[in-house]
């Protein structure tokens, strides 16, 4: 094993929105910051915009198998990578509503109150919305929380088709209401005519977690990142303190030893850190007092709904633009949640295929041009026995599926919608697991170290020199895309380490050191 010749301040194990932006709101401190990110940078290749190499082909998928309890093996859609998930997410980055940090009784199930109330992060959720550079409008959607900054850009517009069925909405009552994007819409079209989402980013104008965050961050020079970096374990000194990172680098065992260590490798992996870390002091893995370190594992449920009419011509080129929440925080009669609707990326012959082998790619061809593509996401709500484990060198994934009874109510509903507006032919297909569907949980916050893992602001209760800070310190999945709430706790935590731990009173806002090269050149509207 080979050691550091330096000890870094803080090391930050992996880049995705979590890593990537903690980093970014603790590098102005000046602490010297190592983050260790297990894949590599994706560099600007052809298959970033093939879309039978990325849904055909599975070009990007990783070569890895996850089991099931039973020993069955699964392919995860999980991405190993700089920017991690982000690379191909849908650029969505939406604020939890001010109910879902209160419980909420659901049709299957309670989603327990969160430790602190909505505005507690509210103006983290303004800055982190700066830092990705979030295109939106206000006073759309009646389920918005309050915001107490506007966004700097005004929303990606829609294409004449999608106006088109935002009008037809709006027309029956419902609120359709401008998505809140990351993307500089005429800087990705200026590569390529492809949605952006479940498309790789290679710094073409989408605000993930390398371009946003990252980026800046490693302007700065006491911060530096090493790729193709796996860590194993950490390893615990006197007083339970976190003295090493154990990874491996080029087929030879490293060790890092910092003063800090943030945990940002996902839901999943940082639990199986965790729980591999076990040693004779803490048998039952780190920061686990509590037996909840991969517990409460959270997947949204969630279904493709694809509208046709033979009347309806989509000629769009991204979509993904609008969302409604009328089912929120109700049925619409006064019963249970059900959850959100929105706008999946421009579905095409050649991504359909994919999920559809043996159909011919002219007749998908004909059904892509007459339809309308949406995204249903229901609440998973918290379950102790859906969870992660390790066996040995296996990754044991155990997801008990909750709410689904709501997800079936919620797609039931956009069915009737878009009967009711013109589309007499509604196909629909659920998600499974080779999607991951914003995993969460796992590692959650929470005031009572009995029955949390961690405190209010993602620091171990069992390691005071540890914190994990990606999604899987949420104690629920609410029904949006919790990328921006992983964001905004990101700067929080930044905030409360250079206070607390490096003793800095005051840092400058991250995102006034957004890179200007992969900064927005662009205002769409």
């Amino acid at each position: 094993m080979k050691d550091m010749s330096a000890s870094p301040d803080i090391v930050i194990v992996g880049s995705g929105v979590g890593g990537s932006t903690v980093a970014a709101g603790l590098a102005a401190t000046g602490a010297e910051i190592l983050i260790l990110e297990a894949g590599d940078f994706i560099q600007d290749r052809p298959e970033n915009r093939d879309q039978r190499a990325i849904f055909q082909r599975g070009h990007f998928r990783p070569k890895e198998t996850w089991y099931e309890p039973s020993g069955q093996g699964f392919n995860p859609g999980n991405y190993y990578n700089v920017g991690g998930n982000s690379k191909f997410y849908g650029a969505v980055l939406s604020r939890y509503r001010k109910e879902d940090f209160g419980e909420i009784r659901h049709l299957e199930g309670v989603s327990p109150a969160w430790p602190f109330p909505y505005d507690v992060l509210e103006p983290w959720y303004g800055k982190a919305e700066s830092l990705f550079h979030v295109r939106g409008a206000l006073g759309e959607d009646p389920t918005e929380p309050a915001h107490s900054s506007a966004y700097d850009y005004p929303a990606v517009p829609d294409e004449p088709p999608i106006a088109n069925v935002r009008a037809r909405l709006k027309a029956k009552g419902l609120y359709p209401s401008s998505l809140p994007l990351g993307i500089d819409i005429d800087r990705w079209l200026a590569k390529a005519k492809t949605p952006w989402d479940a498309h790789p980013n290679s710094r073409d104008g989408k605000m993930d977690a390398e371009t946003a965050a990252l980026l800046p961050a490693l302007e700065h020079s006491n911060v530096s990142i090493e790729t193709n970096a796996r860590v194993l374990r950490l390893e615990t000194g006197d007083g339970g303190r976190i003295e090493k990172v154990i990874y491996t680098k080029d087929g030879a065992t490293m060790a890092a030893k910092p003063k800090i260590v943030i945990l940002s490798a996902g839901a999943v992996q940082s639990s199986v850190i965790l729980l591999r870390s076990a040693n004779d002091r803490f048998r039952n893995g780190l920061a686990n007092s509590s037996d909840q370190v991969g517990r409460n594992f959270m997947n949204h449920n969630a279904s493709a709904v694809i509208g046709v009419s033979p009347t309806f011509h989509n000629n769009s080129i991204y979509q993904k633009t609008f969302a409604f929440n009328d089912f929120y925080l109700s049925d619409g009669a006064g019963g249970p949640p059900l959850g959100n609707v929105q706008l999946l990326g421009r579905l095409s012959a050649k991504i359909l295929k994919g999920s559809l082998p043996l159909a011919p790619e002219w007749l998908l061809d004909l059904v892509t041009g007459h339809s309308i593509d949406f995204y249903a996401m229901s609440e998973d709500v918290p379950n102790p026995e859906s969870r992660v484990t390790v066996d040995g060198d296996r990754i044991v994934l155990q997801w008990h599926r909750t709410n689904w009874a709501a997800h079936l109510a919620l797609v039931s509903k956009l069915k009737d919608v878009l009967k009711s507006i013109g589309f007499p032919i509604v196909l629909t297909r659920p998600f499974d697991k080779r999607t991951p569907s914003h995993q969460c949980g796992t590692i959650r916050i929470g005031n009572d170290p009995a029955s949390a893992p961690l405190d209010i602001f993602c620091r171990s209760y069992d390691h005071q020199n540890l914190f994990v800070v990606d999604a899987s310190f949420l104690p629920t999945s609410a029904a949006v895309n919790p990328a921006l709430t992983v964001a905004g706790q990101a700067l929080r935590v930044a905030d409360h380490i250079a206070s607390t731990d490096l003793k800095i009173s005051s840092v400058s806002d991250p995102a006034s050191a957004a890179s200007t090269t992969d900064s927005p050149q662009h205002s769409t509207g």
